[in-house]
C-alpha cells in the first residue's frame, strides 16, 4: 500500500507527479534545443539555401568538418587550390564576395537582432592577420571588430578560462573576429603541459556548451583553421628574416614553437574533431596559397551571412508625407 503523506496524498502519487513534471520539462527543453539546432543548421550549411547550382566555387562545404566524422590534417592538402591557378584568377571573385560581406554586414548592423562570430586559428605564420586584411576590406569598422588574444593577464587568469572570451562575444548587429580564441586553452596549454590533461580535456565540452549558448542567443559561430604545411611555414619565416620591413614580425620564440609542430598538429586535430558541431562548425581551409585561402573564407562568410538573411528595419510610417523645410 502506498504511504500517505501529511498533505493527504500518497507518497507514490507524489513521486509519480514529480516524475511526470520532470518528463514534461525535459521534453520542452529538448524541443527548444531542437529548434535552436535546426535554425543553426540552416545557416551553417548555407549552400543548401543560397547556392543555385551546387557545388559552389570554391567548394567550401568540402572543408567543413561535420559532427560525428573524424578529420585527419594529414589527409588535407594545404596546397590545394581546386581549378584556380594564380592570384589574378580569383581577384574578381574575391572582390565580389567582399562586397557581399560589406552589404550584408550593413543590414546585420541595421537589423540589430543577430550577430556573427568568426574564429581564426592557425600555426604560427598561418595567415590569420592576412586573412582579416584580405577578406574584410571595405567592411564598415563600426559594425566589425577584431579581438586578438595573447597570454592572459593576472585578472583573466584568476577567472574561468572562458571569462575573457565571453566578454568579447559580439553584441547584436556586430561581426566580431577572434584572432586566436578560446581554443588556445586546449592547444598551447596541452602542448606546453601548462595544465594537466584532467583540466584541459573537459574543456572541449565546456567550449561546445559556450558556443551553443551563443548560438541560442542569436550569434552565428564560424570557425576556420588555416592549414599550412611545415615547409610553407619555413618559407614564411625565412621571408620575414630576409625582408627588413618584415623582421619585426620575427621572434626567436617562433623557432621554439616550430619544434612543437607535431604536437600542435595533434592538438588542433583533436580540437577540431571534438568541437565541430552542427551549430558551430569548423572549416579546415588549405592555406599555403594565401589568395585561395582568402577566397574560401570570404565566400563561406558571405554565403553564411546571406543564409542569415539580415534585413534593414522597416522605416517609420508616413515618411513619404514629410516635407523638409528650407
Amino acid at each position: 500500500m502506498a504511504e500517505r503523506t501529511r498533505g493527504g496524498t500518497t507518497k507514490g502519487a507524489a513521486t509519480r507527479g514529480g516524475t511526470t513534471r520532470a518528463r514534461r520539462t525535459t521534453t520542452k527543453a529538448a524541443a527548444a534545443t531542437g529548434k535552436v539546432l535546426d535554425r543553426a543548421n540552416d545557416v551553417t550549411h548555407p549552400e543548401r539555401s543560397v547556392v543555385d547550382e551546387p557545388p559552389p566555387a570554391p567548394d567550401y562545404p568540402r572543408f567543413r568538418v561535420e559532427p560525428g566524422t573524424r578529420m585527419r590534417l594529414a589527409d588535407v592538402d594545404p596546397g590545394e587550390s581546386e581549378h584556380y591557378q594564380r592570384k589574378k584568377d580569383v581577384n574578381d571573385e574575391l572582390k565580389r564576395h567582399r562586397d557581399r560581406i560589406s552589404d550584408l554586414q550593413a543590414k546585420l548592423y541595421g537589423e540589430q537582432k543577430r550577430s556573427l562570430l568568426i574564429v581564426l586559428q592557425a600555426m604560427d605564420t598561418g595567415g590569420k592577420d592576412g586573412t582579416i586584411k584580405g577578406v574584410f576590406q571595405g567592411v564598415n569598422p563600426q559594425g566589425c571588430q577584431v579581438w586578438s588574444f595573447k597570454a592572459p593577464s593576472n585578472e583573466e587568469a584568476a577567472h574561468d578560462f572562458l571569462w575573457r572570451y565571453h566578454q568579447k562575444a559580439p553584441s547584436k548587429g556586430m561581426i566580431h573576429i577572434f584572432n586566436r580564441s578560446h581554443y588556445e586553452d586546449v592547444l598551447i596549454v596541452r602542448v606546453k603541459d601548462l595544465v594537466p590533461e584532467s583540466v584541459w580535456r573537459p574543456r572541449y565540452e565546456a567550449i561546445n556548451q559556450f558556443e551553443y549558448a551563443l548560438t541560442s542567443d542569436g550569434v552565428t559561430v564560424l570557425k576556420f583553421f588555416l592549414h599550412i604545411s611545415r615547409d610553407e611555414q619555413k618559407q614564411r619565416l625565412e621571408s620575414r628574416l630576409g625582408d627588413p620591413d618584415k623582421r619585426w614580425k620575427f621572434s626567436s620564440n617562433d623557432l621554439k614553437e616550430r619544434a612543437y609542430w607535431e604536437d600542435y598538429q595533434a592538438a588542433f586535430e583533436d580540437a577540431v574533431n571534438e568541437c565541430s558541431t552542427g551549430y558551430a562548425p569548423w572549416y579546415v581551409v588549405p592555406a599555403n596559397k594565401k589568395w585561395y585561402r582568402n577566397l574560401v573564407v570570404a565566400r563561406t562568410i558571405a554565403d553564411t551571412l546571406e543564409a542569415m538573411d539580415p534585413r534593414f528595419p522597416a522605416a517609420e510610417k508616413g515618411l513619404d508625407k514629410i516635407d523638409i523645410p528650407d
